[in-house]
């Protein structure tokens, strides 16, 4: 087993990725501590892993709360001695244009996205020095490289991530500690229905796609072998390159994989057409 011995926590781990992250690494040897804030889900994946053969606790508590992410990783060397990775996986998402983005709506995305993640690092950084080892991976989106129209916000957050994850590495540099970003494209998870849970409408989800557990096969994948960045959906790489060098042109092609509202027509204006100004 290529994670045997190891340990990884996992915030958001109470569905979808994080959860396909926890069952792939359990797979795979290692001892997962998982976090979210649904306890009832939590104790679902932990049998889950345990049915697998594996070993697993629940630290239920919310990633907003930089004290609930400490709480997950003192309780993951509590149980299993040490911590190797910390996946900082949590998120949520909102789609709209700027007029529909609030205040509370981007407080609430800044909190969870980039706070989050931001905590979870911070949390596991002082066991990852003092054992001389640890990586830190952050789940971004291909949003966090290439901006999207009606999800602005979001692919400010995700772009967030990346830019925190580049300075950690070059801040690693020379040392055992290493950082990675997961670029997935869209994923089918609960997370358009969290989002209407949360906003009150969710989006029609448009472009490629990858299934969960590709997503979590690359994180393991990332553990055995660091790497500072994956493409899950190598295409989205060239992506990445357009918007550095022809941004204009990256600006018409991401026109197709604007994201509205489920039952609109296409993506609301907050000003007319370019031909009907007066």
């Amino acid at each position: 087993m290529r994670l045997s011995g190891r340990v990884v926590a996992i915030t958001g781990a109470s569905a979808g990725i994080g959860r396909a992250t926890a069952e792939h690494c359990a797979k795979e040897g290692a001892a997962i501590a998982i976090s979210a804030r649904r306890a009832d889900r939590l104790n679902d994946v932990v049998s889950a892993v345990t049915g697998l053969g594996g070993q697993a606790i629940a630290v239920p508590g919310d990633v907003t709360n930089d004290a609930d992410v400490r709480a997950l990783v003192a309780r993951a060397v509590e149980a299993f001695g040490r911590l190797d990775v910390i996946v900082c996986n949590a998120g949520i998402g909102f789609h709209g244009n700027l007029e529909d983005t609030t205040p509370d709506v981007a407080r609430r995305l800044v909190d969870v996205n980039v706070l989050g993640t931001i905590y979870a690092a911070h949390a596991a950084h002082p066991v990852f020095v003092r054992q001389g080892f640890g990586h830190i991976i952050a789940i971004s989106s291909v949003a966090g490289r290439r901006g999207v129209a009606g999800m602005s916000l979001y692919s400010a957050t995700k772009a967030a991530q990346v830019g925190f994850i580049e300075g950690l590495r070059t801040e690693f540099l020379g040392t055992n500690l290493h950082a990675s970003v997961i670029y997935p494209v869209s994923t089918p998870t609960e997370f358009h229905s969290s989002m209407r849970r949360d906003f009150g409408f969710a989006v029609d989800a448009r472009g490629p796609r990858q299934t969960a557990d590709e997503v979590a096969s690359a994180i393991v994948d990332c553990i055995v072998s660091p790497r500072p960045e994956v493409y899950i959906y190598r295409k989205a790489w060239w992506l990445a390159v357009l918007s550095v060098v022809a941004p204009g042109r990256a600006d018409r092609f991401m026109q197709k994989f604007a994201r509205w509202r489920e039952g609109e027509k296409e993506p609301p204006r907050s000003f007319p057409e370019r031909g009907d100004r007066k």
